[in-house]
């Protein structure tokens, strides 16, 4: 299973949910996308192009590859720490 999303700080994200799901011909096909793997977010990421057509494509060629894929057109939030209470 595969999450693509865009993000601010990488481009387009394509996160795989296991080392399972990067079998070599889903390698073979990010790398000839131009998506090089980022180990600090261990997911494959493409600076260059994070616009909704971008994201149905590569969601659509990771689903033709046999993999489940979640996707969204809008960055995913940003976590922040909860409030600290007033004193």
């Amino acid at each position: 299973m595969f999450l693509v999303v865009p993000d601010p700080a990488h481009g387009l994200v394509a996160a795989p949910e296991s080392s399972d799901d990067l079998t070599p011909l889903t390698v073979e096909t990010l790398t000839a996308q131009e998506f090089a793997w980022n180990s600090e977010i261990e997911a494959y990421t493409r600076a260059a192009d994070s616009s909704p057509a971008a994201v149905d494509h590569t969601a659509a060629v990771l689903r033709e590859l046999g993999h489940y894929v979640f996707s969204a057109h809008t960055p995913l939030p940003t976590r922040r720490p909860p409030a600290s209470p007033a004193p």
